[in-house]
């Protein structure tokens, strides 16, 4: 069975995930609204990827029997200035993603938690990939945010993303 204050770490992170996925889904109302569909369908796909990684934490709960609380989201921003402050903002919450992945991996291990240690290395994996992708596409954002031929070359790489869910998600 898992202890009180790691099914609230974890309670936590499914409300921190459940909300990353709005916050995508934010991200990629923005880039629509813009007629750039190739990214905001990277965005779409990243919001159904953070609802899965809730749902994996859900399932993980029930599994070890632990209390599930769903928290309050709160509502995500929805202005942004221009492309590349969003592909900072998406950096930036891949980076607190990884805080609260890691927190809950410290304290799993403080309590000789292995069941959730091992559980939780797949998300540590995945935060090393998603922040890595997002620092790419800073940099490749800047890189074409001035120039319409290599913005609309970026939007078509973009729009070529597809959800893949976990074959046990």
């Amino acid at each position: 069975m898992i202890s009180k204050k790691i099914a609230e770490l974890i309670n936590k992170q499914i409300s921190d995930e459940q909300y990353a996925a709005q916050y995508y889904l934010s991200m990629s109302a923005w880039f629509s609204a813009k007629d750039l569909d190739g990214i905001a369908n990277y965005f779409r796909v990243q919001s159904k990827e953070e609802l899965m990684h809730a749902d994996k934490m859900f399932d993980y709960m029930n599994d070890v029997g632990g209390e599930i609380i769903i928290g309050e989201i709160p509502k995500p921003p929805h202005e942004f200035a221009n492309a590349t402050e969003i592909f900072e903002k998406a950096l930036e919450h891949e980076k607190i993603v990884t805080k609260g992945i890691f927190n809950i991996v410290k304290n799993a291990n403080e309590e000789m938690d292995f069941a959730t240690v091992s559980f939780m290395q797949w998300f540590v994996n995945e935060q090393v990939e998603e922040e890595s992708n997002a620092s790419q596409l800073v940099t490749k954002i800047k890189m074409v945010c001035d120039n319409p031929s290599a913005l609309y070359l970026f939007d078509q790489e973009l729009a070529q993303r597809v959800f893949v869910g976990e074959p046990n998600a």
